[in-house]
């Protein structure tokens, strides 16, 4: 029964920790300027969807969704540095790892079907799933 209540307790404060998340990602998406807030709750949904595993958070005031307390990955709005175009990124624990040499983030002006489905498969691949 101490076990159990462990468990219990743990599972609470996981999903105390989930829900914070989520509201510190969705209050940095309603921050931001259009057309990069619609993309970016385009991309959350995306992630939540692709990876369920993985808990939303910020990272330097981006949404950043992360597994073992590390960033597997992130959107940097193009508002938010000046940048003539948002980004969609991946940090070394997203163990994307293709030879020598791979892509670790990708410029986003927009998203369709074709893309929003590569999103998907990276950060299935990413989260490990």
């Amino acid at each position: 029964m101490k076990a159990r209540a462990q468990e219990l307790k743990a599972e609470a404060r996981a999903n105390k920790s989930r829900a914070e998340g989520e509201r510190a990602v969705l209050a940095a998406i309603a921050g931001m300027k259009e057309p990069d807030r619609a993309m970016a709750k385009r991309l959350h949904a995306i992630v939540t969807a692709a990876a369920p595993a993985l808990m939303p958070k910020t990272w330097y005031g981006m949404p950043a969704y992360a597994q073992d307390e590390k960033v597997v990955c992130f959107f940097r709005d193009a508002g938010k540095f000046g940048d003539r175009y948002a980004t969609f990124g991946f940090n070394d624990k997203a163990m994307l790892d293709d030879g020598a040499m791979w892509p670790i983030a990708f410029a986003l002006k927009e998203l369709n079907a074709t893309v929003e489905a590569k999103i998907a498969a990276l950060v299935k691949r990413a989260a490990g799933a």
